[in-house]
């Protein structure tokens, strides 16, 4: 057990030495070989560190795409996700035509879409994984990752959807505090219907629409009652239509019934 343990803590010693040794050398061969063996050994850290050391170096080489592909790869792993779309952008930018862009392109957008917060934080990684995943589509739409990349783009969506539909309920919840909340609420959600007509979230943000419009044209004064009231049944009629089967259309009748008491034939 004792010599086990010497030898293991020996070749740790010597790995770590080995490690200071590349970080110190000037030989930018040297330390991208290395870079490689950690990357295989999974030790994305020092991957990365020598390989920002050499990849300006290796420039011009026979060794600069795979450098710098390789550092943009040691950062996906080590799930620094930024960092690695930032440096498969600077990969495919450099080398639109090269041996790793079609993955670089991959890559970037599938890492933005792993850093892609939840609904109620700011989006921006969101929309640069959609934007980077459109993209990568685009060039390569016979790419094996297309699916891949097509499922990730609609589970981004469907995530911008839902933060609208959180936003339309908080406005249609505030009802009439210092405004008609229900004329937002229904403004916020036909242009989450619009922006992304094949959410799974579009039937909750029509019923949205549709119980906004009630509330609106229950508070409406009388003379503008039945006006309001013909918007509620056009509604409806548009959420049956396309949800015949809705859970909510028990919620959805019993608001026709109601509009129908107020509107003269």
């Amino acid at each position: 057990m004792a010599l086990s343990l010497t030898l293991s803590l020996s070749l740790s010693l010597s790995s770590c030495g080995e490690y200071q040794k590349a970080l110190k050398s000037h030989d930018a061969n040297y330390k991208f070989e290395f870079a490689k063996r950690a990357f295989e050994q999974k030790k994305y850290v020092q991957s990365y560190t020598l390989l920002r050391d050499v990849v300006t170096q290796l420039k011009g080489s026979d060794k600069a795409e795979e450098s710098m592909y390789l550092l943009g790869l040691s950062y996906f792993e080590n799930k620094e996700y930024p960092d690695a779309a930032e440096f498969f952008k600077a990969y495919y930018n450099r080398y639109p035509k090269g041996k790793y862009t079609e993955l670089a392109r991959y890559y970037a957008g599938y890492a933005y879409y792993l850093d892609s917060p939840e609904p109620q934080l700011d989006q921006s990684q969101t929309l640069k994984a959609i934007e980077e995943l459109q993209a990568f589509l685009d060039f390569f739409p016979r790419s094996d990752k297309v699916a891949l990349a097509q499922n990730a783009i609609f589970e981004l969506q469907d995530k911008l959807t839902l933060k609208e539909l959180q936003n339309a309920q908080l406005y249609y919840n505030l009802g009439t505090y210092m405004g008609n909340n229900y004329e937002s609420a229904i403004i916020t959600a036909k242009n989450a219907i619009k922006d992304y007509p094949y959410s799974k979230y579009k039937e909750e943000l029509e019923m949205l629409v549709l119980k906004a419009r009630y509330q609106e044209a229950a508070l409406s004064v009388d003379e503008r009652k039945a006006e309001r009231f013909r918007d509620v049944i056009d509604e409806y009629y548009s959420f049956i239509n396309n949800y015949p089967d809705s859970p909510k259309r028990a919620e959805a009748d019993n608001i026709l019934k109601i509009a129908q008491k107020h509107v003269k034939d």
